[in-house]
């Protein structure tokens, strides 16, 4: 029998259609995956069971000709999506045992489209993190390591790696800096940050709220559609929820992009990049280019001020929503003789180096004194970011660059460890992307001499995520990537 695990969705729901499997199948074909993959550290909590119980419910769907969009089909959760009645704990120790008594709006919408949720995937503690080191659980193991461990990529590791494992057909993941792009980068696998608003925060624990954002990552580009035609949508709970229609994404791909203008920004040319990479960049514009597309040279000159903003911003919003862990109303509590020394216990006890290292930053610059001088030249930063990509989208219709400038590095590199500078610096094609709040697609385009994947990124216009998956599926066809062998 044909492993049910490497079909992809639009392959799984055509087998469920023909009847060729049920979905009480599929479940357990993942569920042993998962069993062999246990090495790999990508789950935190297992719900086989009740994935089965669901599948029963979807087969009945299914054969009455009826069921959603995602009908019959498994999928793993990333933890910082609040699941009712299962346990949610951002991988924090601050959050362990909390089990919310409601579910985060897209993860309501997945299971309303007939989905079924294998369990929770592991993070970078409050999905802080570039590597999947920083979780209470221990670092997620990329399944493409051979003779040393290395990184999944962060935030959003234990997505990743249970999509390229065969542990799930396809998770949720969240996207602040990256988390979506450069995990799917590091295990060989496809992912997409929609623009900012496309997908609701509410039930999603928050890290930065003006950059947080919701996102598939899938087998390939024709499933991450699937699951964002899923995903999407205006939500009245969320306030930076943008009212807007959600196209079928699937009905793009496939469209021809000949005529397409492709930026190639210069500023990403930047020193140090790996020469295979380079190499693979130039290989993917040549491939669009074969296709009738129009190469152009583009300028993002603020992209070099990136990551420096992101790095006051995005921890002065952590800063501020993580005030409400304080020990009093719900998650870790460790005792003190006065409040203040109970919040003080708490907070110490629960949150990890890296959570306090970006609080501490966040509070620095909110502080009086260093508002203006930071925060507030940050944010005219980020304007200034987001006015580089709008002049660049009068020339050309998507950006094409690489997602990370390296591939995935061993697990406790001391480099990265010793210097936390060293491990944001892998952000620097993906930050700038966040900060505008557009729409970016990771897929792998081929592996490097030691057999490791690379990722190239396709960045498009704010809510035409039409033009990303469009440009994507062609490049997709033409790098013929095998995945995992």
């Amino acid at each position: 029998m044909t492993d049910l695990t490497k079909l992809t969705i639009a392959q799984a729901k055509k087998g469920l259609k023909n009847k060729d499997f049920s979905a009480v199948e599929l479940v357990d074909a993942y569920a042993a995956k998962m069993n062999e993959g246990r090495k790999y550290n990508a789950y935190v909590c297992e719900t086989v069971e009740q994935a089965r119980e669901l599948a029963k419910r979807s087969q009945a769907k299914i054969d009455a000709g009826e069921g959603g969009n995602l009908e019959g089909i498994p999928l793993g959760i990333k933890d910082l999506f609040c699941t009712k009645g299962i346990a949610t704990t951002a991988c924090s120790e601050f959050l362990k045992g909390f089990v919310p008594p409601y579910e985060s709006t897209v993860s309501a919408k997945l299971l309303a489209a007939g989905a079924s949720f294998l369990g929770k995937l592991n993070l970078d503690e409050f999905a802080m993190g570039g590597s999947n080191e920083t979780s209470a659980f221990g670092p997620v193991i990329n399944p493409w390591s051979k003779d040393v461990p290395l990184v999944a990529g962060g935030s959003s590791g234990g997505s990743a790696a249970a999509v390229a494992a065969g542990m799930c057909a396809a998770a949720t993941g969240t996207d602040t800096g990256g988390s979506i792009r450069q995990p799917s980068s590091y295990c060989g696998v496809t992912g997409i940050k929609p623009t900012y608003g496309r997908c609701s925060r509410y039930g999603i624990i928050a890290f930065a709220s003006s950059l947080d954002q919701a996102g598939p990552i899938a087998k390939d580009v024709r499933d991450c559609a699937i699951m964002l035609n899923s995903m999407a949508g205006y939500d009245a709970k969320d306030s930076t929820s943008v009212k807007i229609d959600v196209p079928d994404f699937e009905k793009f791909l496939g469209e021809d992009i000949k005529g397409m203008k492709i930026g190639i920004p210069k500023e990403y040319m930047v020193d140090g990049m790996d020469s295979e990479l380079s190499a693979y960049w130039n290989k993917a514009a040549e491939m669009l280019k074969s296709r009738g597309a129009e190469l152009v040279e583009i300028s993002l000159p603020h992209t070099k001020y990136a990551l420096a903003a992101y790095y006051i911003i995005a921890p002065a919003e952590a800063s501020a929503n993580l005030a409400r862990y304080d020990g009093l109303r719900y998650g870790n509590r460790v005792e003190g003789d006065t409040l203040d020394e109970m919040y003080i216990n708490s907070r110490t006890a629960g949150f990890g180096k890296e959570v306090k290292r970006r609080i501490m930053v966040g509070t620095y610059v909110l502080s009086a004194g260093y508002y203006d001088a930071y925060y507030v030249k940050a944010q005219k930063v980020r304007r200034l970011i987001r006015n580089d990509f709008m002049n660049a989208f009068e020339k050309c219709d998507v950006i094409l660059t690489p997602t990370a400038p390296v591939v995935a590095f061993p697990i406790g590199d001391k480099s990265m460890q010793e210097n936390p500078i060293t491990m944001w610096l892998n952000d620097i094609f993906t930050v700038s992307v966040s900060l505008a709040g557009l729409p970016a697609m990771s897929l792998p385009i081929g592996l490097n001499n030691g057999g490791l994947p690379l990722g190239m990124q396709i960045i498009g216009k704010a809510f035409d995520e039409a033009s990303v998956f469009k440009t994507a599926f062609a490049l997709e066809k033409d790098a013929n990537f095998k995945g995992m062998r």
